[in-house]
């Protein structure tokens, strides 16, 4: 796998995968766009994310939609790594089994999301789920 980034203006650049999709990230806080630890985060949730929606379809579920809500902590002095990050599942779906829910979670948790189980290298990461019918 590889990546390009380029600088832009400031603290702002556009980052360009392999694959031709580009980013824009910014150092000052987001003023632009997203920083690169809110990068982070989110690549975590949508990585966990379709290994949740992937592995309740293959159940034969029905998910209609699918949110992730990320809270971290950051140490306060740099290296301002990611000390703990909480992934929270809202998983909507017609006659979704809560069993089935918590079962798509944890293997992304502990066997298929290589973005989280990287960052739980470093930092404490917990999931939790929530079901809504529909």
């Amino acid at each position: 796998m590889q990546a390009r980034v380029k600088w832009v203006e400031g603290l702002t650049f556009l980052g360009e995968s392999a694959s031709g999709h580009q980013v824009l990230m910014d150092g000052n806080s987001g003023d632009k766009a997203p920083s690169p630890m809110e990068m982070v985060l989110m690549a975590a949730g949508s990585c966990s994310a379709i290994d949740v929606v992937s592995i309740l379809q293959k159940g034969r579920y029905s998910v209609t939609n699918c949110e992730v809500t990320l809270t971290s902590e950051r140490r306060e002095e740099p290296p301002r790594m990611f000390t703990r990050i909480n992934l929270h599942f809202i998983v909507t779906g017609p006659d979704l089994k809560d069993s089935a829910v918590a079962r798509a979670v944890d293997l992304s948790a502990e066997k298929y999301c290589s973005v989280a189980l990287m960052l739980g290298k470093a930092a404490d990461i917990t999931h939790s789920y929530e079901v809504i019918a529909g």
